[in-house]
């Protein structure tokens, strides 16, 4: 049975959903969603969470996640913004992290950057390169139990896009 046959019924009440009124069961949906669908589908729909006018701006909703993530999943998404954008861009926010051609941060050099300067961090990568959100998009799809602390209007967003994406 494909992941589609699993949930597609789930799905089909995502499509053309209010994200301002998601049902009371999104949380489950979305759990359920993320265990049986790829990565990549899991990813384009938070693409689009990211990019919704439903939803809070990006750099808004990463630096929250980035307040609930581990040291680990701080530095991986502290270097996936520095993969997007390169260390030019990020060196003024991540300069005094970064020393002596050091190109990735560690977790416990992620510590000390606050969510708030990932918000800033975040503008500076979108407006560079708005595929950074693509990117970052891959390695929340990698943690889906961070993605459920978004709230309702971007869980709906995202299951939204995978019906839409699948046909549902």
């Amino acid at each position: 049975m494909s992941w589609m046959e699993q949930i597609g019924g789930m799905l089909q009440r995502y499509a053309g959903a209010n994200p301002a009124q998601p049902p009371a069961e999104i949380h489950n949906d979305f759990e359920q969603a993320a265990q049986a669908a790829p990565r990549s589908d899991l990813a384009d729909g938070l693409a689009t969470a990211f990019r919704s006018h439903d939803t809070p701006p990006f750099p808004q909703m990463l630096s929250y996640l980035f307040s609930q993530s581990n040291p680990q999943q701080r530095a991986g998404i502290l270097n996936q913004l520095l993969q997007s954008v390169g260390p030019g861009i990020l060196g003024s926010s991540l300069g005094s992290l970064l020393r002596g051609g050091q190109t990735q941060v560690t977790p416990e050099q992620a510590q000390q950057v606050t969510p708030e300067a990932v918000q800033h961090i975040a503008t500076e990568a979108e407006q560079s390169n708005p595929s950074v959100v693509d990117s970052i998009s891959h390695f929340y799809s990698e943690h889906p139990t961070l993605i459920k602390t978004l709230g309702g209007a971007a869980l709906a967003v995202v299951l939204a896009r995978m019906a839409e994406r699948n046909g549902a």
